[in-house]
Parts: C-alpha cells; structure tokens; sequence
C-alpha cells in the first residue's frame, strides 16, 4: 500500500497537479492539507472519478484537511482530541482503510514565537502527543502523515543559523517531535534516507531553483506499520511543475 501526504496550498487553485499526481504517482492513500474549503466546496467529482473515496474536514480560507482512499474509508473521526472545545480550526483528520489507521495532520506553524500562535502550536502538539499514545495502545498498523511545521534536525533546514529562532526549529517545537518518536513511531523517510531531503521550498527569493528548502512533511509509523515498511521517499516533480503548492508529496510503501 502507498500512502502519501501533501500539502497542496488550496485544493481548488492545484486542481490540475492534484490529478495529474494521483494518475501518476496512484497512490492508494493520500493526505491533503490545506484544502482551504469548507466540504461542500471540495472537487470531489473529479477525484471520485479517479477511484478514490473521499473524507474531508473543511475550513473556509483557511486550513482543512483530507483523506483519499483507493479502499472503504471507516471509522472517521474529524478534529484532534484533547481540546476544551474552543479550537475551530480544522487541522485533524483520521479513519480506517485498506487495514491501516491514518491520521491527516496539518499542525500550527506557530510563527511568530514566543506569542499566542507559537503557544497554540505547542499546545496542539501536546494534544498530538496524548493522543498518539492512545493510538498505540490499539497495536494496529497506523500512519501520522501531514505537515508538521517542524524540522526535527539541523539537517531538515538548509539554513540551520538562519532559522535557529524560527518556531519550526525551536527546541520545544523539536522535543515535541522527538516525544512521538519516543512513543515507539518511525520516521518513514529517516528509515531510508540520511541527509538533507526537503519537502518544502518557499515561492520567494528563487527558494526552490537554489534547493533552499525544508522537510516538514512527515509520514510516523506505529511499529505494526514500521515492521511492513518496504520504502519511503520525496517525490519532487509535482514541486517543479507550472502554478504548484510550496510543498511536494512524501510518501511510504507498507505491506498490507
């Protein structure tokens, strides 16, 4: 089973290299964020029409997420556990298909830090935290892909001094992350790829002809899905293509 995760930076204005994408690179499972539309307003004809069932949690303007799967999508559960009912942001996604979990993640960038939406996005992360553990415990193969907004190492950023104040590189940013790790989830790329190896690159400053770019786009596997793990990568076509979102697929093999 493939699945991948991508930001796609508006559902509707990346139609075209949203299609093309699931013709050729046929993943069975993908993660969407920032659809940017309410439900309603989600492409799902043209998608459907590719063979994909279709789960979204949708945001005007802002935010939402997805999830497209070849297989039955099952126990869907929309928004990230842990909240005092206050958070509206649609940012969480989750369901059963094809035999694996997965959870759509697009967490908070947290810019500019310190200030309230670097706190949210230490506290959303906090909540990510809890509710990995819980996942856990069911022991079933299980995929958390999206954007992160977090480089979890120097080697994840192509300007480590640059960006050491950056809410994506803060050390709390980065002790969250290494607190999924040490829950028993895998990194996916780091299974196979050592070095730097982007998944984002800015539209300003030339950002991806110069390859200044950073990986925040995360597939983490519970090991009952780490075990089946076959192969991981960066897929950076769609990245170099006419109008694209910032961000570029990642995706991982499973044996299912």
């Amino acid at each position: 089973m493939k699945i991948a995760t991508w930001n796609v930076n508006s559902v509707k204005a990346r139609l075209p290299r949203v299609l093309e994408w699931l013709k050729e690179a046929s993943p069975d499972v993908a993660l969407l964020q920032e659809i940017k539309v309410v439900d309603d307003g989600f492409p799902a004809m043209e998608i459907q029409d590719l063979g994909y069932n279709i789960a979204t949690h949708g945001q005007k303007t802002y935010n939402g997420v997805a999830i497209l799967s070849k297989h039955r999508l099952e126990d869907i559960s929309m928004g990230l556990p842990g909240g005092d009912g206050s958070d509206v942001q649609a940012r969480y996604i989750e369901a059963f298909t094809g035999g694996v979990r997965v959870g759509c993640i697009y967490l908070p960038n947290g810019n500019p830090a310190p200030g309230d939406k670097y706190d949210y996005k230490l506290a959303w992360m906090d909540r990510l935290v809890a509710h990995a553990r819980e996942l856990l415990t069911w022991e079933e193969p299980l995929v958390l892909g999206g954007d992160y907004n977090i480089c979890p190492q120097d080697e994840d950023v192509w300007n480590p001094a640059g960006f050491a104040t950056d809410a994506l590189c803060l050390p709390q940013s980065r002790n969250r992350f290494r607190q999924l790790l040490n829950l028993g989830l895998t990194d996916a790329i780091r299974a196979y790829h050592t070095g730097p190896l982007y998944s984002y690159w800015d539209y300003q400053a030339g950002a991806w002809e110069k390859d200044h770019g950073l990986r925040i786009d995360h597939l983490l596997l519970s090991p009952q899905a780490a075990d089946r793990l076959r192969d991981a990568g960066v897929d950076r076509g769609p990245r170099g293509r006419e109008r694209p979102s910032d961000h570029t697929p990642v995706w991982c093999e499973v044996e299912i």
